[in-house]
């Protein structure tokens, strides 16, 4: 089962009317996407009021958003590769668990693309003191296009 296939049979949908983002959501260099951060629903912050799960929930729903913007750029998710996530942590100054919150996404990844394959991917996992709005989550992800 390809990627696009695995992510629908999972819920997620892909709307075509989508409208356009104040900045470019994906920035397409040759065959390598870049995303802008896409952020969670769920505000807050981790270690102040939110829990792992609640961030886990926050980066997947990142990981969905992301994927939505991707494929409205290229018209599938089949022959993509996930290359590198950078997951951004609304943490209070003693939560060192960001790793485990952006598991949410990279598990999201590892689902549709395969773990073993183009799933597999590079990832940083970093605090910060606040993100805008005062979202848990922010991502931003780089692709491969085959």
């Amino acid at each position: 089962m390809g990627a696009e296939a695995k992510a629908k049979e999972l819920g997620i949908e892909f709307p075509d009317n989508a409208e356009k983002a104040y900045l470019n959501m994906v920035a397409r260099i040759g065959n390598t996407l870049y995303t802008s951060g896409h952020v969670s629903d769920i505000k807050g912050k981790l270690g102040a009021g939110l829990s792992v799960e609640d961030g886990y929930a926050a980066a997947k729903e990142c990981g969905i958003e992301i994927l939505q913007s991707v494929h409205q750029e290229v018209g599938s998710l089949d022959g993509l590769r996930v290359v590198k996530l950078l997951g951004m942590v609304n943490s209070s100054l003693d939560f060192t668990e960001q790793h485990l919150v952006i598991n949410g996404i990279s598990d999201l990844y590892h689902d549709i693309f395969g773990k073993d394959g183009d799933g597999f991917h590079a990832r940083s996992a970093v605090g910060f003191a606040q993100l805008p709005t005062g979202v848990a989550v922010e991502v931003e992800a780089i692709f491969a296009v085959a």
